[in-house]
């Protein structure tokens, strides 16, 4: 395309920048050519910027954007079947139900994307080269690091060697995919089809796998440590000396009373998955160390001063959840929704001095968690790996990063004020 001005890549190669008429007259002229009309051409991009631009519902079957600049657009419904997507860069990109059929996707890096409902089926996801001033060089793998891929569909691709950590891959079809070497480390697969899919090889360490056939996967050489699935993670409830409900109304009058009456409930070590739900409980100075939440429903829930160390928070609803002062120090929240939740210290009186018990999140991981509007103020992140959370609107006032890994965490809007980081503050616009 004439007249369009050129920028540059992460690696300092040429792009030619392309504007939304441009595109869209781009898409008009491949319909043509697709319905065999005269004038049409078919849409061939390469090494084009075209980030943050729309090609929502359109058709661009067998179209050609190889090495191209494609994050942050919107492709929401559009048709890319037999297309050539050969090393683009499709990060934080719209494809929700978009069609990607056969289509050569080698070599991309699609991180942080909406996949939910897309078709990438028979799609060709293996190693591909990067883009380059000459030739397209060696390669790299596929990346979908924290996608979403829930009810996508991946029968038959070829994705040897990809990344899927840390992907929301519930209800994801892998029938018949050669996904040997993938990397699947804190992906959550929950009830994803895996029959006859080739994985020898796979890292599953610390993966969802709740709903799967195991028997499906095991004795292919795969890594799974740590990972959940429908057998107990640590303690059955069923273990318990009184009924659940009978030792919770113990503890809120141990509460009540302050120790005088009741007992602590110590959940520490159990599963609790099989609760589903506890939104709204209140279960103040809980002890449940290494217990198992993952996938739960603690809307609201009351856990102000609890100690929950080492526990898997992983995928669970925690919306408005009151966590002030509590110990959270090793805890998985990834892919959890704090949004709104109060994780503020909490004040007492020691030898009529006024202290300060700040919520402790030191060596946690909280990768891709959505804290917006969160309150955590004083709150301690210590050597935690908050990659790619989203803390935007939270105030976050004399919060201790030191240690911490905020690659790609977003700020925006969050009051960081006296808060302290390894380097210069992040921005917040």
């Amino acid at each position: 395309m004439q007249g369009m001005p050129q920028t540059q890549d992460d690696k300092g190669e040429s792009l030619k920048q392309m504007t939304q008429e441009q595109l869209d007259e781009l898409v008009k002229l491949h319909k043509r050519f697709m319905e065999g009309r005269v004038g049409g051409r078919r849409a061939i991009l390469k090494k084009t910027n075209m980030s943050g631009l729309s090609l929502r519902e359109q058709d661009l079957r067998q179209a050609d954007f190889s090495g191209c600049d494609m994050t942050d657009m919107d492709l929401a419904g559009g048709n890319f079947r037999e297309a050539s997507l050969y090393a683009c860069d499709l990060s934080n990109s719209n494809l929700n139900k978009t069609v990607f059929v056969r289509a050569d996707l080698r070599g991309s890096r699609i991180e942080s994307a909406d996949l939910s409902g897309a078709d990438l089926d028979r799609a060709d996801l293996r190693a591909g080269g990067i883009a380059t001033d000459g030739d397209f060089g060696p390669g790299e793998y596929v990346n979908f690091r924290g996608a979403n891929l829930a009810g996508a569909k991946l029968s038959g691709t070829l994705a040897g060697n990809a990344d899927f950590s840390d992907a929301i891959m519930s209800k994801t079809d892998l029938t018949g995919a050669d996904l040997r070497n993938a990397r699947f480390e804190g992906a959550d697969l929950t009830e994803a089809e895996v029959k006859g899919a080739q994985l020898m090889g796979a890292n599953m360490r610390s993966t969802i796998l709740i709903g799967i056939q195991l028997d499906d996967i095991k004795g292919s050489g795969i890594d799974l440590t740590d990972s959940i699935t429908d057998e107990n993670v640590g303690r059955s409830l069923d273990e318990l000396e009184e009924p659940l409900a009978k030792l919770i109304k113990e503890h809120r009058n141990w509460v009540g009373s302050v120790g005088k009456e009741g007992l602590q409930l110590d959940l520490g070590g159990y599963d609790l998955r099989i609760l589903l739900s506890l939104a709204g409980e209140k279960l103040t100075a809980l002890r449940a160390v290494g217990a198992s939440w993952c996938g739960m429903d603690l809307t609201d829930i009351h856990l102000q001063s609890a100690i929950l160390d080492e526990s898997d928070f992983r995928s669970c609803f925690l919306r408005s959840a009151d966590l002030r002062a509590t110990s959270l120090k090793k805890v998985r929240f990834s892919h959890a929704d704090l949004r709104n939740a109060d994780f503020s210290p909490l004040y007492f009186e020691v030898d009529g001095k006024k202290q300060a018990s700040p919520c402790n999140l030191e060596g946690s991981n909280m990768r891709y968690a959505n804290c917006a509007g969160a309150k955590m103020r004083q709150a301690i992140f210590k050597d935690s790996d908050v990659a790619y959370a989203d803390f935007s609107g939270c105030d976050l006032q004399q919060a201790d990063f030191s240690g911490a890994n905020t690659e790609n965490t977003n700020f925006q809007g969050a009051n960081i004020e006296d808060a302290i980081f390894d380097d210069a503050p992040p921005s917040t616009e």
